[in-house]
């Protein structure tokens, strides 16, 4: 078991947020949905609220894993979004939100968005500063921390192997890859000027 101080941990719950929004025509896109990037700012602030609850500092957004655009938003509709640590390294959290949007009119609720951001905590000095441990209280909390462990080693594996991909690029079968896709490889042409 790691050095833990169990005087500053904090529970799930300490740092749990919800934010509300009412979703507004200057949000839209042109298809008339709310614009993905309206989300994806309001996903910021409600995990820099999580973040900076539980570690009571600054915090900043260094990641965001697993954005899924699961149904469109519409005009006129209340988003909400529920953010919740998930789990605790030493200086970085990794905040689990739930985005929610509510037809007011017909009371449909949709699970519009789920996503991963991992956020440091940062000291007076504007370094990284070590965060509280994190109490599991609820068997859904003990499997949230143990997917973003799984998450965590899934992405060092796929980094290190996107590396060795690149280490060894003339060694690669490109054509054949490229064949089965959709795309047109122009880049062994030579043109004249």
């Amino acid at each position: 078991m790691m050095d833990i101080d169990l005087a500053s941990a904090r529970p799930v719950r300490f740092s749990q947020v919800t934010i509300t929004e009412l979703m507004i025509p200057a949000y839209a896109n042109f298809g008339g949905k709310i614009h993905g990037g309206i989300l994806l700012s309001l996903m910021d602030k409600v995990a820099y609220a999580a973040a900076s609850k539980h570690s009571g500092t600054y915090c900043v957004t260094v990641s965001v894993d697993t954005v899924d655009f699961l149904q469109p938003v519409e005009v006129g509709e209340l988003v909400s979004l529920k953010a919740s640590v998930n789990y605790v390294g030493n200086s970085s959290m990794v905040i689990g939100i739930k985005v929610i949007s509510e037809n007011v009119k017909t009371g449909t609720v949709n699970h519009t968005n789920t996503c991963y951001f991992t956020m440091v905590a940062k000291g007076e000095d504007d370094k990284p500063t070590r965060v509280p441990a994190l109490i599991l209280e609820k068997p859904i909390e003990v499997r949230r921390f143990v997917e973003a462990i799984y998450r965590k080693k899934f992405k060092q594996n796929y980094q290190a192997n996107l590396r060795e991909i690149k280490r060894d690029w003339e060694n690669q079968d490109i054509d054949s890859l490229l064949k089965k896709e959709r795309c047109i490889d122009q880049s062994k042409t030579t043109t004249t000027m």
